[in-house]
């Protein structure tokens, strides 16, 4: 099976300690490659056209107004923009993802999260922020989808077969079929067809995954729990 090609990153200027926690946990993804850092926001176009990176993790905050996020969506489609910012409200991440950012995230995101989202984000998903929606708690949480289930999502809508998407994977067939019908239930859809005719990109909640055992967390890839600047 063909390796996949790594997801190119670019990212904005952040305070030091915030960029140092960016750059450490990109560095320990080997599927992300980090084509540009520190990049000076007045020089984001330039290096967009340039580089076409797939992810761009930029703070809001720095820009001049909102509708900058929309701006760079629609000059440079191949993009998806991560934000990262102090705190979100639910109408600023609404507006935002309206936009066309492909997620909002607190500063104060969980690394792993923050991975998450870059991964899920380069395939076309828009994530919501944890609190950015008015149903109850207990709903939410039963409609998030996983990192695994955003894979399986993606490789449904581009037409692939079930066992294609296993190859792909490297999953067994039974358990792309599970995770099918989860996606299923949690958009609210009957059948592929269903699913392939909503419109994209599908907006996704981005879960954190389940906690792993203590004595296996100590050994995760330099404690992907760390918040990214702690």
């Amino acid at each position: 099976m063909p390796a996949r090609s790594p997801i190119t990153v670019a990212i904005a200027r952040f305070e030091d300690l915030l960029a140092l926690g960016l750059r450490a946990l990109l560095a320990e993804d080997s599927s992300v490659t980090v084509v540009a850092q520190d990049i000076a926001y007045d020089r984001i176009p330039v290096v967009l056209r340039a580089l076409r990176p797939r992810v761009l993790i930029l703070e809001p905050g720095a820009l001049r107004d909102p509708a900058q996020v929309r701006k760079l969506s629609l000059e440079h489609p191949a993009t998806r923009l991560v934000l990262l910012a102090t705190d979100w409200s639910t109408a600023e991440a609404a507006q935002l993802l309206a936009f066309g950012a492909s997620a909002c995230l607190s500063k104060a995101t969980q690394a792993r999260d923050v991975r998450n989202a870059i991964h899920l984000a380069s395939r076309g998903l828009q994530l919501m922020p944890h609190g950015a929606q008015d149903a109850r708690a207990a709903d939410v949480a039963s409609a998030l989808l996983t990192q695994r289930e955003g894979e399986v999502l993606q490789l449904l809508r581009d037409g692939r077969s079930n066992a294609q998407i296993a190859l792909d994977l490297q999953i067994g067939i039974e358990t792309v079929r599970t995770h099918a019908r989860s996606i299923y239930r949690k958009l609210g859809v009957a059948s592929r067809r269903a699913l392939v005719a909503l419109p994209a990109p599908s907006v996704v909640p981005l879960r954190a995954p389940t906690a792993r055992p203590a004595h296996r967390r100590a050994s995760a890839r330099g404690g992907a729990r760390r918040p990214l600047h702690g």
